[in-house]
């Protein structure tokens, strides 16, 4: 088991020196920090003094070494717009994005799952044939096309919610926090619709089609021949055995919640780490861009992990074959 774990802990570390790399040849030969920076009018004495300052001027070997040992620490240099750290920046931001992506990751997977069973267990109701044909919605329209109707409806005809900004905002347990204002929590609302709704009907989607396979198994049905009543076959052996699948793209949506968080809070002008991004690429702005890619792959290497670890812990033959 232990083996197991450490491997899985090395494949992820290589999958980060990886990006790393890719996010050092982004840092290093994109963009010029020197204009950035320094402005046109600058001297060459200027160009020299803040080329040692960066350590630009070291071998490239010495410099990615550099770059990797202080992205370890959460150092990612400077900001070529604002002339701030890049770390502190991400620090301020990134509650915003990670409360947009829990609050979206809870609204999927909870009415994805419950969804999902729902329309395994009455497929042939109405209900379940409205739900399955109202899932196509979330599954063809793209997130901004969703963003931008959701505001045309709640914030511009009804005008129940706004449309734009997250609210009043205060300290919740140290944490900045749009719950502790009923404006932060309407603000909140449509931006987690937007970006949780694609994932909330695949992943309903994909629920009610491995529960309806796992259904037809033999097993389920000696759990009816033993008379086993439908709430034990339907939660005690159908919906366990479900979630094996599940539980991956469960993982791998997760992650894309929150990589692709830019779009809903470029709709929404969301104060997250996504909109950052943005209007880093839109100046050029290569370490902010560069920790980005970093933070995403780091997020995506701890979710595949602990989804890897889920296994062993959901099915006992995989806890078997890795113990082995």
């Amino acid at each position: 088991m232990f083996a197991y774990i450490l491997r899985r802990v090395l494949q992820g570390g290589l999958v980060l020196a990886i990006v790393g790399l890719i996010a050092f040849c982004m840092f290093r030969f994109m963009g010029d920090p020197f204009e950035n920076i320094l402005g046109q009018e600058a001297t060459l004495a200027d160009r020299k003094e803040l080329e040692e300052r960066l350590g630009l001027d070291k071998p490239i070997f010495v410099q990615y070494v550099k770059f990797i040992g202080a992205a370890a620490q959460g150092e990612f240099g400077v900001s070529y717009r604002s002339g701030l750290p890049v770390a502190e920046m991400i620090a301020q931001r990134l509650p915003a994005t990670l409360e947009l992506a829990i609050v979206s990751g809870i609204l999927a997977l909870s009415l994805g799952v419950v969804l999902g069973v729902y329309s395994a267990i009455r497929r042939d109701g109405f209900l379940a044939n409205f739900i399955m044909t109202s899932s196509l919605i979330g599954v063809s329209l793209p997130t901004f096309l969703i963003g931008i109707l959701l505001i045309w409806v709640f914030a511009v005809e009804l005008g129940w919610l706004p449309s734009f900004g997250r609210g009043e905002i205060g300290q919740l347990f140290g944490w900045q926090s749009s719950f502790t204002s009923w404006s932060g929590i309407k603000s909140l609302i449509l931006p987690a619709i937007t970006l949780g709704l694609y994932q909330m009907t695949l992943i309903m989607r994909l629920v009610r089609s491995e529960m309806l396979e796992v259904m037809r198994t033999d097993y389920i049905r000696f759990a009816r021949a033993r008379g086993l009543s439908d709430r034990t076959v339907h939660f005690g052996h159908a919906l366990k055995n479900t979630l094996l699948p599940v539980v991956t793209i469960m993982g791998i949506q997760l992650g894309q919640i929150i990589a692709f968080a830019i779009i809903t809070e470029t709709v929404f002008q969301w104060p997250g780490v996504g909109l950052m991004f943005i209007n880093a690429v839109h100046f050029v702005d290569i370490p902010i861009m560069a920790a980005y890619l970093l933070l995403v792959g780091a997020l995506f290497v701890v979710i595949n992990l602990i989804v890897d670890l889920l296994y062993v812990f959901i099915d006992p033959r995989l806890r078997f074959d890795a113990s082995r």
